[in-house]
């Protein structure tokens, strides 16, 4: 037979004393069975909370940091003094009993994932119910548990593309380039989420518009959800989170105060959770005012609550008017911290950020990091701010809840000046600064400083990757706060920093574009003609990217004019590439490779051999579209031969893919003018080359690098490796799909059609060349939609359909000349000769 535990021994001891009390005064003070039931109500109450104790389960601690592809664990960690929700969680196991290991081949019977909304009142414990019912099925979706705070307000809520792109890059997808919109990441994270268990918790939703997007429709999947409100979401089962009851509310208030404090005096217990209007928020803050004041009684507790005005108690009585209620208990909290501890709760309330890093508080306080730290954890043991959970560096994050945020506000308003309020939150947004500066430097150094190397990360290290992919949130929102504050320089190089990064890794582009916008908006604000240029260089990249070439080219133009003017001579020779890049982008090469030579020109005479390698690479690949073949090796191997001597590994694979590229276009020629062995030899150099940057890139975990080295592979013609050339292009497709790269694999249908037209499946390639025509449309990219008509054209004559061919090389021929692409517009005449002539 088990033994009591000592304290259970002296809890049982007080409660049969309390209880004789309470019976005592029931008998004594009321008339009527009514009375006898108001008091057996509050003997249950001291029962519950004593009798269950001992079954109380230990919450989970935070995760340590997840080992690289290892399933994502985002769940934030189960509160200590979670109670009083038993038949919430039974109900919840319930709703997910044909999940459980025993029961889970009939989960192949659902034709849609389960999906639970709990919604109710700001404090009512929605999060903290989901949470630890989230980690009780954790183990059920071995291949993930996402989490994403919603936020919950009307104007500060996040939309559903920012949580589907946080959700596949935590999957593992490398959204390299800009994946679309909408429609263009749902499917995406459809594919990803098929055939998979994944639980998915959306914590603070404001509508149902939030949310529908988001839900797989996996069956094997689980979506748990949280508002303030029902959103009334198909296939879901909608709980309402009421109140605690009294029971309840005793329970919660021993937890924090004390078992015996609470057993001495049942009636003032009841009084507390009655004038907390049953709110769990608020009598936790008392239950912790409580614990921190030894001395105090229930009854003292009582009192100062009863002694407030009014309009506190008034809602304090009404639990659906929380915020009145939960500000009222948020001042007895604060009221109990330290100095230090609510200078820090006002400054970490003036932050836009959704959540921080522990940093950020010693930041704040101009304390050490440690300090800040420490005084956030009394924070969180105060209740007046949460954790968010860790995020993908392994930091932990907090965060506000929304009305706490709103009353540490106001305080700040009646404590701080202006002065003050405003040095804490530059602090912060200039610690952003630095730290996003030191991971652009790191992940592209050359963008920085001239001749720089790349240094390898130190151990424990954040990659750039990591760090952005966390702190992608915060750093707009307080790039957006440092614009209302018209602190320019701060928005120039947080500006600045971000753009770097979002270019190195080709991610988030609308974001990209947004902060370049705002760069050129600080560096015109600050009439600094530098700033101005390097953020207008950024905006055409990124407009160039998108499709945009007209004013990309208008941009990196307007850049070029404000270096020539300042002498800048290395900034002038990268404008001087952005340029061709522009003009490339649009078709014009013949006046794109007048700037690539200027460019290479300008970088050989300052000396910097990354950027003179980088710009010859770029040259080399427009020679490739002229077919002036020699001319293209020769940059090609002089980029090689630089980025080999100084250890750029990256550049060197990128390099290797263009040189591929250049012999298969040679073996090719060899092969048309009838010189077979000479041409299989070049092929297979050219596919071993492909093949061996790919190999680089799959290495390094470059996915999108790798993808279009695959593509090359696959389009190098040799006619004795069809399949293999097939299936390399296919793959890339695969790839590019799971990246969410719409341009790219639009680019390789285009590759896959040509790959069928070999092997003699006509049908197929046309469908194939056909759907990219589409996409490059779509996309409004003129230049590769000629491109594909043009392979259109190519692949009917091969058909024997020359009549059909005539339209669209035609068409092909038309955007060739509009664009002043002379050499595409002579291979479009020449394909639509033949077709004129096979008629």
């Amino acid at each position: 037979m088990r033994t009591a535990a000592p304290w259970a021994v002296g809890g049982l001891t007080a409660v049969a004393t309390a209880l004789s009390m309470a019976l005592d005064v029931v008998s004594l003070s009321f008339q009527g069975q009514a009375a006898v039931m108001a008091g057996a109500a509050v003997v249950a109450g001291a029962v519950a909370w004593l009798t269950q104790r001992d079954a109380r389960p230990r919450p989970r601690g935070p995760a340590p940091a997840a080992a690289e592809n290892a399933p994502p664990a985002q769940l934030p960690p189960v509160i200590s003094h979670f109670t009083g929700r038993d038949a919430l969680l039974a109900e919840l196991h319930e709703l997910f009993a044909d999940t459980s290991p025993r029961r889970l081949a009939r989960a192949s019977a659902r034709t849609a994932p389960h999906v639970v909304s709990v919604h109710g009142p700001a404090g009512v414990g929605k999060s903290a119910l989901v949470t630890r019912f989230a980690h009780e099925i954790a183990d059920r979706y071995p291949d993930g548990q996402l989490y994403f705070d919603l936020r919950g307000g009307r104007e500060a809520r996040v939309r559903p593309e920012e949580v589907l792109i946080g959700f596949l890059l935590a999957l593992g997808v490398r959204l390299t380039t800009d994946p679309g919109g909408l429609p263009e990441l749902q499917k995406l994270w459809w594919s990803w989420a098929r055939g998979k268990r994944i639980l998915v918790f959306l914590d603070n939703a404001w509508d149902a518009e939030q949310v529908e997007a988001i839900i797989p429709p996996e069956p094997r999947c689980a979506v748990l959800v949280t508002s303030r409100q029902p959103l009334y979401l198909r296939n879901t089962h909608d709980l309402r989170l009421e109140g605690f009851t009294q029971s309840q509310g005793i329970e919660l208030l021993a937890r924090l105060a004390g078992d015996e404090r609470v057993a001495a005096d049942l009636p003032a217990a009841v009084d507390v959770v009655e004038l907390c209007g049953h709110l769990p928020l608020a009598i936790s803050i008392c239950g912790g005012r409580l614990a921190a004041r030894a001395s105090w009684t229930l009854r003292e507790m009582a009192d100062r609550l009863a002694d407030e005005s009014r309009d506190r108690l008034d809602e304090l009585e009404v639990a659906e008017q929380s915020d009145k209620s939960v500000r009222a208990s948020l001042r007895l909290s604060y009221e109990d911290c330290t100095a230090a501890q609510r200078r820090l709760l006002r400054s970490f309330a003036l932050l836009d950020a959704p959540d921080v890093q522990g940093w950020a508080a010693g930041e704040l306080l101009e304390a050490s990091p440690l300090e800040g730290e420490d005084l956030l954890e009394a924070l969180v043991d105060a209740q007046l701010v949460e954790y968010s959970g860790r995020d993908a560096t392994g930091a932990t994050r907090y965060r506000m809840h929304d009305l706490v945020r709103l009353f540490a506000r106001e305080r700040a308003e009646q404590e701080d000046t202006p002065e003050r309020r405003r040095r804490a939150v530059e602090r912060v947004i200039d610690g952003y600064r630095e730290r996003a500066e030191r991971m652009a430097a790191a992940r592209w150094p050359q963008d920085w400083q001239r001749h720089a190397r790349r240094r390898p990360p130190a151990p424990g290290e954040a990659t750039p990757m990591d760090w952005l992919t966390s702190e992608r949130l915060a750093l707009l929102a307080l790039l957006g706060q440092a614009a209302e504050l018209e602190a320019w320089t701060l928005v120039w190089r947080l500006g600045r920093a971000a753009c770097s990064l979002f270019h190195s890794l080709r991610v988030f582009w609308q974001e990209w574009r947004d902060v370049a916008e705002l760069t050129c908006r600080a560096a015109r604000r600050l009439d600094d003609p530098r700033s101005l240029g390097i953020a207008l260089l950024e905006r055409a990249a990124v407009l160039g990217g998108q499709g945009r070439p007209g004013p990309a080219e208008a941009d990196a133009r307007r850049a070029l004019g404000l270096f020539e003017e300042l002498r800048e001579d290395w900034w002038t020779a990268r404008a001087l590439r952005e340029v061709g890049m522009t003009l490339r982008n649009a078709g014009n090469l013949d006046e794109a490779q007048r700037y690539f030579e200027r460019a290479i020109e300008a970088f050989r005479e300052d000396g910097d051999r990354w950027w003179l390698a980088r710009t010859q690479r770029n040259l080399g690949e427009l020679r490739l579209e002229q077919r002036r073949y020699t001319e293209a090796r020769g940059l090609l191997e002089q980029a090689l031969a630089t980025f080999q001597a100084n250890g750029h590994a990256y550049s060197h694979a990128q390099a290797l893919r263009a040189l591929g590229e250049v012999m298969a276009a040679e073996a090719r020629d060899l092969a048309a003018q009838g010189r077979t062995r000479q041409a299989e030899s070049g092929f297979a150099q050219a596919a071993a080359v492909l093949e061996r940057a790919a190999k680089t890139f799959r290495l390094r975990h470059e996915q999108w690098e790798e993808a279009r080295c695959l593509r090359a592979a696959g389009e190098v013609g040799d006619p004795r490796n069809g399949p293999r050339e097939l299936a390399h292009v296919s793959r890339a497709e695969e790839m590019l799909v799971a990246l969410g790269d719409a341009w790219g694999v639009a680019r390789t249908r285009l590759s896959v059609g040509r790959a069928l037209d070999r092997l003699g499946r006509r049908d197929e390639a046309v469908t194939a060349v056909e759907s990219a025509i589409e996409s490059f449309r779509s996309l409004e990219d003129r230049w590769w939609q000629a491109r594909a008509l043009r392979t259109l054209a190519e692949v009917l004559l091969d058909a024997g359909r020359a009549e059909r061919a005539v339209r669209p090389a035609g068409e092909a021929l038309e955007i060739h000349r509009a664009l002043g692409d002379e050499a595409g517009a002579a291979q479009a005449q020449a394909v639509l000769d033949r077709a004129l002539g096979a008629r």
